[in-house]
C-alpha cells in the first residue's frame, strides 16, 4: 500500500517545469497574440452543428508548450492526458475534452498558412520595445545548421530536396541554416531567415537588419559584406572579425598587433551575444533538428522559438516592470 493509502502525501514542492510555466505565463502577452490569430480561426464547427471549438488561447498556449518542450502533435496530446500541470497552463483543467493531435495539428498549420509566427515575433518585440529592452541602435548577425535527417529509408525513398549539405570545419552537415539579426545591447533576436544549409551566410547579411542601426556586428563569414551589391548602400559601419588564420599570425610583441588583437576581443565581446539565442533555442527548448520537411514549416517553428526565448532571456526585467 501506498502513502497515500494512509494520508500521508508528499509535502509539494515547487519543480522547475512549473516555475518555468508561471514565469513564462506572466511575460507571454496572451490578449496580444490572441488578438492576432483570433480572425483567422475558424468558428463553423458550432454553426455547422458539430463540437464547439477550443479557445483561441487554449490552442495557443498547447503550441507554446509544444515549442518548450520540442514535441509532436501526438506526443502533446499524451502530455495533457498525463500531466495535470500542462491541462492546468492550457487553461483545461477540469475539461471534459482535450484537443486530439489533429485539433493541434490544425492550430500549427493555421499559424503557418497566415505567416502568423513573423507577426507574433513583432507583437512581442514590440512590446519589448515599449519596455526598454531593444535599442535598435546595433545589431548583431549570425547563423547556425540545423541538422535534418539525411538518410532515405522513408517512405518517399529520399531526403527532404528543400534541405542541403554543407561543410563546417572538417565535418558535413545536412539539413538548413537558421539566420538571426540581434540587438547588440540586448542580445534579444529581431529578425529570423530560414535558408538551406548550403546558402552562405554572407548573402542574408543585408536582410537581417531592421534599418534603424548604425552598426553591424559579424564573425569572419560575413567578410566582404561592404562590397556586396545588396549591402553597399547601406549606412551602417560594419565590424566583421578577422580571419582566424591572420588573428593567430599576430605578433604579442608588436605594439600594432596588440591593438589589433584588444580590437578583436572587444568585437567577439559583443557577438556573443548572439550566442545565448541559440543555446536557447537549441539547449533549453531541445530544436537541435528539423522537426518537419520543408523550410516555410521550420522556419515558422524557428520564429516561433526565438520570439519565446525574447521573452525567457528578458523575463526578469518584464516581472519586475509589472511589480
Amino acid at each position: 500500500m501506498s502513502q497515500s493509502n494512509f494520508g500521508f502525501d508528499p509535502i509539494h514542492k515547487r519543480t522547475r517545469k512549473e516555475i518555468f510555466l508561471e514565469e513564462m505565463n506572466r511575460v507571454v502577452p496572451w490578449a496580444a497574440l490572441v488578438g492576432i490569430i483570433q480572425p483567422h480561426a475558424r468558428g463553423a464547427h458550432q454553426a455547422l452543428g458539430g463540437r464547439p471549438p477550443f479557445a483561441v488561447e487554449t490552442m495557443l498556449r498547447i503550441h507554446c508548450l509544444q515549442l518548450w518542450w520540442n514535441l509532436s502533435d501526438p506526443a502533446m496530446e499524451e502530455e495533457l492526458h498525463e500531466r495535470p500541470l500542462y491541462r492546468e497552463f492550457a487553461g483545461l483543467a477540469g475539461s471534459p475534452r482535450i484537443p486530439d493531435e489533429t485539433t493541434i495539428l490544425r492550430f500549427r498549420h493555421l499559424l503557418e498558412k497566415h505567416d502568423l509566427a513573423a507577426q507574433v515575433m513583432a507583437t512581442i518585440n514590440a512590446g519589448l520595445a515599449q519596455q526598454g529592452l531593444m535599442l535598435k541602435t546595433g545589431t548583431i548577425v549570425d547563423a547556425t545548421i540545423i541538422a535534418a535527417p539525411s538518410s532515405t529509408k522513408n517512405k518517399d525513398g529520399e531526403r527532404d530536396p528543400e534541405m542541403h549539405q554543407t561543410k563546417k570545419g572538417n565535418a558535413w552537415h545536412f539539413g538548413m541554416k537558421a539566420h538571426i539579426g540581434v540587438d547588440a545591447e540586448s542580445g534579444l533576436v529581431h529578425t529570423v531567415i530560414g535558408t538551406a544549409a548550403n546558402v552562405h551566410d554572407v548573402t542574408q547579411a543585408a536582410a537581417l537588419l531592421h534599418g534603424e542601426e548604425d552598426t553591424v556586428f559579424a564573425d569572419a563569414g560575413y567578410r566582404g559584406i561592404d562590397k556586396r551589391e545588396d549591402a553597399k548602400d547601406l549606412d551602417v559601419t560594419w565590424h566583421v572579425a578577422m580571419q582566424p588564420g591572420k588573428r593567430r599570425a599576430l605578433n604579442p610583441k608588436n605594439r600594432r598587433d596588440q591593438l589589433l588583437e584588444k580590437v578583436e576581443k572587444l568585437k567577439a565581446s559583443v557577438r556573443a551575444k548572439v550566442e545565448h539565442p541559440f543555446r536557447v533555442v537549441k539547449q533549453q527548448f531541445g530544436y537541435a533538428k528539423v522537426r518537419y520537411r520543408g523550410l516555410a514549416k521550420n522556419t515558422a517553428r524557428l520564429t516561433m522559438l526565438f520570439a519565446m526565448s525574447n521573452l525567457w532571456m528578458a523575463r526578469r526585467q518584464l516581472m519586475r516592470a509589472q511589480g
